[in-house]
């Protein structure tokens, strides 16, 4: 393989590593647990890192929990985590509207009660979680009654999106000034044994499609999620690594705002799938090719145990 991207972390090449940073961005699922199990060895990694004085942060894409619900998680498996060190889309997002939108009014939340949570968080008040049942005749699809405070669109994973959800977030875009934001592009979550169900940006897709029009997204690989931390702690990307085991959402945040990367294999992306974007040529998946590599982040135990 050319140049030094993608080089398996190993050896002495990990303390060298660990001492160039000083703050390290995890991603969750896939890389420090699986389902509601811990990866073996991954809370220890955590917990050595804070004792070696490193800054260390949870990012996930996943907008169906608070930052408190993901904290309880980790505590639960072992890990010494705050809700301060969580940045989950649910949060991001609300940060997003408040201080780079600077939304005036409600939003129209196609999402969950933890979005709800974190926007009534920062003082951002909402309307549309839960079922939007169709009562009554045929309806007047285009006339569907509107909560005229409403001055942004948000849409993050949703259980119960439905066609009365979709028709409702056309109809508040189509109204001058009203902001759309997604939280997050992926678009399959990978489960084990290799199935997979549809992911908010299967939602978001369909939503932009009938609207004729793009979101913001705040998720991972934008910028904005790195910007949320780096905003709250004075965080050096120089000095900072993102630990990931996705190429286009982990890895390319990392690209994206100037960190080091490092796949950990434990999740999704394969060497294989890095390897390829190497080759391609091509610019942008260029972006997707990480540092370094490990099978699991449990390789970094030896050098932070000794």
């Amino acid at each position: 393989m050319s140049g030094s991207k993608c080089t398996r972390l190993g050896g002495p090449l990990v303390k060298q590593v660990l001492e160039s940073v000083d703050s390290v961005l995890f991603d969750c699922d896939g890389v420090i647990w699986r389902g509601d199990q811990a990866i073996p060895g991954a809370a220890q990694v955590i917990n050595l890192l804070k004792e070696n004085g490193k800054k260390v942060f949870f990012v996930t894409n996943n907008s169906t929990k608070t930052r408190k619900m993901y904290a309880d998680k980790m505590n639960t498996l072992g890990f010494d985590a705050t809700e301060e060190e969580v940045f989950g889309t649910a949060y991001c997002s609300a940060m997003y509207l408040k201080t780079v939108c600077k939304v005036e009014g409600k939003v129209y939340l196609v999402g969950s009660n933890a979005m709800k949570q974190e926007l009534e968080a920062v003082g951002i008040q909402q309307t549309g979680v839960g079922p939007d049942l169709i009562s009554g005749k045929q309806l007047d699809w285009a006339n569907v009654p509107l909560d005229a405070d409403v001055k942004a669109v948000v849409v993050g994973f949703d259980e119960h999106f439905s066609y009365m959800k979709l028709n409702r977030a056309l109809q508040y875009l189509s109204q001058p000034g009203c902001l759309f934001v997604g939280t997050n592009r992926d678009t399959r979550l990978p489960l084990e044994g290799g199935k997979a169900v549809p992911g908010t940006g299967c939602l978001l897709k369909a939503v932009e499609t009938a609207a004729q029009r793009q979101a913001e997204t705040v998720g991972k690989p934008n910028h904005f999620m790195f910007d949320c931390v780096a905003s709250q702690y004075g965080i050096d990307p120089n000095r900072c690594l993102m630990v990931g085991d996705r190429l286009d959402t982990d890895i390319m945040l990392g690209s994206n705002c100037g960190l080091k990367t490092l796949l950990t294999l434990t999740g999704v992306s394969t060497v294989a799938d890095a390897e390829a974007h190497q080759k391609s040529g091509c610019a942008e998946r260029q972006g997707m090719v990480p540092d370094y590599y490990v099978d699991s982040i449990a390789d970094l135990l030896p050098a932070l145990q000794g």
